[in-house]
């Protein structure tokens, strides 16, 4: 026991203030325990509707935790990025917002926010009235007249007179037309906003300093000791002398990309040789050897598929010279075909229940590939190949094929692939007994069996595709024209039933109406001519399943299911015809079994629409289908069926759901019964199987052309 009377006068003197420290101490220790950040569990926007929110949300300090840290069922996982909140940032980001507003074009918008506090988190709404947005009333683009042709300048910008007066877009309006002058000569032309019209952007000045129109000069290549610069310089796309374009340096570095030899390559203005007044462009190129091998993995899923994998094997500069040796293998219709069914086709893979020819195996595919680029010249590219394969299109045929081919793509001055091919296999199709029948007049099973036989196909093939559009995924101007031509004849190394010639064509085009708005129509064409042929006591102009036109599904015709327009053959077992009728029990026992034709007709017309809500993720659409589809044993009607659908924009192009309508019966024809034997008898000339409905659903990836 002990007191501080007891002490001295100096010890009391630096004891007293250390017990007031210690008390002050203890008292505030509880305090401070009971302190806990609060998680940001959500962080809303609502009333905006000129500004994107993922512009908003990356535009403030307050963000949300990840899903993992937000939901009640995951947390106890303790897994995912947390958030906490801060009181001075969250006062700033309402002036953060302010100013993103006021420099989209909202000069009167008020930011008021929404806080829900819960025990250890808070979730916050930021409620913005817009008010009404200035207008661009006038754009003046001026420097841009000695350009040739400005009106492709000028084409498609980001802003134009009437729209919401954003600074934004104007700025990217000026990189725009900066990025054009580039591909139009002016390697050195830089584009300024006029900042004297006044900060409500109504009224908006942009001004071009075009300099002087350039060639492309030298190429001075920079590689690693070992790499031969020669074959670096040889698929280098900007010729010296060739008029100055940007998209050419670019199309030159992509060309060392794809051709897998390097893992950096950089093409760029030799900036120690050129200054902005020079009239020639000299180019600095620096590449570093990729690795010596490359294996790559993938696994999916597919409606016509079910589960597929792959697997691909590169090695390159193979050996030491320039060349690409790649090994590539593929497995589809896992869960389906024999022997990898797994049981999964009564579940997952139930739509292929019905493809009794294709889906009944597995497919798989393997290929040897030898690649030489820049073949002597930069825009040439030569491959051979050795593959053997077994694949399938659903409900017709299966295809088995060992093989070779050779082919050389040249890309000319205008960007056009050209590509020529030969194409040498011994295989066999497979395909619906019935279809023979109903193709080549015959249901002999001999003469079925004859045309089944493994045969070669030689093939000689010619194809041009020519690409003008703004976007590759989801154009909204420009056109798509392609056009190919296979022949198949003995003097190319073909059987006599495997003879043919294939010509096809295509072109879409895109038209923006309005805003967001865009006018898409596409038509395609094609015929197929074979010389006829004697199989025993049978005579025809026999076409090769796997080479016959097939429509109708989510990529032409969408008012009808995959391959089901155009000529059919119906097919029922014997065990389910009715001894008293002699025809089918019920309509759902027959099969439908497409023969294809030699003749096509396809065209669409779709219009591209932004949605009320989402508008810069979700388009919707109407459109009309129109196709006819025939072959040498008469002509078919011209069927046209409407719908509508939604596409989402994805990294990976536009996911598409469309629902087509078709007050259509399927075509009439021969209804064959077939046998425990495989013998097939005709019991009905002119058999049609009701349709299950008026729509017809479809989701796929892409665009429908």
């Amino acid at each position: 026991m002990w007191s501080i009377a007891g002490l001295s006068r100096t010890h009391r003197r630096w004891l007293a203030p250390l017990v007031g420290a210690l008390v002050v101490a203890a008292s505030a220790r509880p305090a401070h325990g009971q302190f806990v950040p609060l998680l940001v569990r959500g962080v809303h926007f609502q009333g905006n509707h000129g500004v994107d929110p993922d512009f908003l949300a990356a535009s403030i300090a307050t963000t949300q935790s990840s899903l993992f840290a937000r939901s009640a069922l995951l947390r106890w996982l303790r897994l995912g990025d947390k958030r906490y909140f801060n009181q001075l940032e969250f006062t700033r980001d309402v002036y953060r917002l302010q100013v993103v507003f006021k420099r989209s074009g909202y000069p009167d918008v008020a930011v008021d926010t929404v806080v829900k506090r819960m025990p250890g988190a808070i979730d916050i709404t930021f409620r913005i009235t817009e008010g009404q947005p200035n207008r661009l009333v006038s754009l003046d683009i001026v420097g841009i007249d000695s350009v040739d042709q400005p009106s492709q300048i000028r084409q498609d910008l980001p802003i134009v007179v009437g729209d919401v007066a954003s600074d934004y877009r104007l700025h990217e309006t000026a990189d725009t037309i900066t990025f054009r002058l580039w591909n139009h000569g002016y390697p050195s032309a830089t584009v300024e906003v006029d900042e004297s019209r006044g900060a409500d952007k109504t009224n908006a000045r942009l001004v071009a300093h075009t300099g002087p129109h350039a060639t492309f000069g030298p190429i001075r290549v920079t590689a690693p000791l070992g790499v031969d610069t020669a074959h670096v310089s040889a698929l280098i796309n900007a010729r010296p002398g060739d008029e100055y374009r940007f998209n050419e340096i670019l199309q030159s570095q992509r060309s060392l990309y794809t051709s897998d030899l390097y893992r950096v390559a950089s093409v760029g203005v030799d900036t120690t040789r050129y200054t902005a007044t020079d009239s020639v462009v000299p180019l600095a190129v620096s590449v570093v050897q990729n690795f010596g091998h490359r294996v790559k993995a993938s696994v999916g899923y597919g409606t016509d598929d079910c589960f597929r994998v792959g697997t691909e094997w590169t090695a390159r500069n193979f050996p030491n010279n320039g060349l690409v040796f790649d090994v590539t293998t593929q497995v589809s219709k896992i869960g389906v075909g024999d022997p990898l069914g797994f049981g999964l086709q009564n579940n997952l893979c139930r739509s292929l229940l019905s493809d009794s020819i294709g889906s009944r195996v597995a497919n798989y595919g393997i290929n040897t590939s030898l690649r030489r680029n820049a073949f002597i010249g930069p825009t040439n590219a030569l491959v051979f190949s050795v593959f053997a394969t077994q694949h399938s299109e659903f409900e017709v045929y299966l295809r088995r094929e060992v093989g070779t081919s050779v082919s050389i793509t040249h890309l000319d001055a205008s960007n056009v692939p050209v590509t020529l091919t030969y194409r040498l296999a011994d295989g066999t199709t497979t395909a619906n007994p019935a279809s023979f029948c109903a193709f080549f007049n015959t249901c002999d099973p001999a003469e079925i069996a004859q045309l089944q036989q493994r045969r070669l196909q030689g093939t000689l093939a010619l194809s041009v595709l020519r690409q003008r559009v703004n976007n590759p995924l989801d154009p909204i101007r420009g056109s798509v024209l392609s056009a190919s031509v296979t022949g198949s004849s003995r003097l190319l190394g073909s059987s006599a039933t495997q003879q043919f010639l294939r010509m096809v064509g295509d072109v879409a085009g895109f038209v923006p109406l309005t805003r967001g708005v865009v006018l898409a129509g596409h038509l395609r064409g094609g015929i197929i001519l074979a010389p006829k042929i004697n199989v025993n006591t049978a005579t025809g102009n026999f076409v090769p399943p796997d080479q016959r036109f097939y429509a109708g599904g989510a990529y032409d015709v969408r008012g009808y299911d995959q391959n089901e327009l155009g000529p059919l053959v119906y097919v029922v077992s014997s065990d389910s015809i009715d001894p008293g009728t002699h025809l089918p029990v019920s309509s759902n026992a027959v099969h439908v079994a497409p023969i294809g034709g030699t003749r096509v007709g396809i065209g669409n017309l779709e219009l591209r629409m932004p949605t009320p809500f989402l508008a810069g993720r979700l388009r919707f659409a109407v459109f009309v289908d129109a196709g006819v589809l025939w072959n040498q044993i008469g002509p078919s009607p011209l069927r046209i069926t409407p719908g509508a659908g939604l596409r989402y924009t994805s990294p990976i192009g536009p996911i598409r759901v469309d629902a087509g309508y078709n007050t259509y019966p399927l075509q009439a024809g021969q209804l064959f019964k077939i046998s425990t034997d495989g013998t097939l008898s005709q019991i009905q000339g002119a058999f049609v199987k009701p349709r299950s409905g008026s729509w017809t659903w479809h989701f796929s990836i892409g665009q429908a052309f």
